[in-house]
């Protein structure tokens, strides 16, 4: 015979779930980057992609110019770098919100173990898009 949930069950099921999420935001948002530098930094999003010509890798840079991006490959590893600077610091504005990171980033993706060729990267809508061909 089915019962109904208690509800302190259903809250404390959904507090869990919660802390879960957060846990994950703050891994993505604000870890500690394993860098010389040492400071603290952000990780942003990033969706892989690949096909039998290529490996196209977009990374999530709200307010990153194309330019202040650094990208170099370490033993297999794509490794973007670059620092995205508190808007409005002008010192007239109070922050009343602050949800999109800031401050140096670092963000490693594994590439897959193939010869590919120098990356051809593009500031896309907010996103740097990174295509790397694949050498056959």
């Amino acid at each position: 015979m089915f019962r109904n949930p208690d509800p302190s069950d259903l809250m404390w099921a959904r507090a869990r779930e919660l802390m879960a999420q957060a846990e994950r935001m703050r891994h993505q948002f604000f870890h500690l980057a394993a860098t010389a530098r040492r400071e603290a930094s952000w990780e942003p999003p990033a969706d892989v992609f690949e096909d039998e010509r290529e490996v196209v890798v977009v990374i999530a840079l709200p307010g990153v110019p194309e330019e202040r991006v650094e990208v170099t490959r370490e033993d297999g590893v794509l490794v973007v770098r670059a620092e995205r600077t508190l808007p409005l610091a002008n010192g007239r504005h109070v922050v009343r919100q602050l949800e999109i990171p800031y401050g140096v980033f670092e963000r490693r993706i594994r590439l897959p173990g193939v010869r590919l060729d120098a990356a051809h990267q593009q500031l896309v809508d907010g996103c740097i898009v990174l295509r790397l061909r694949k050498l056959i």
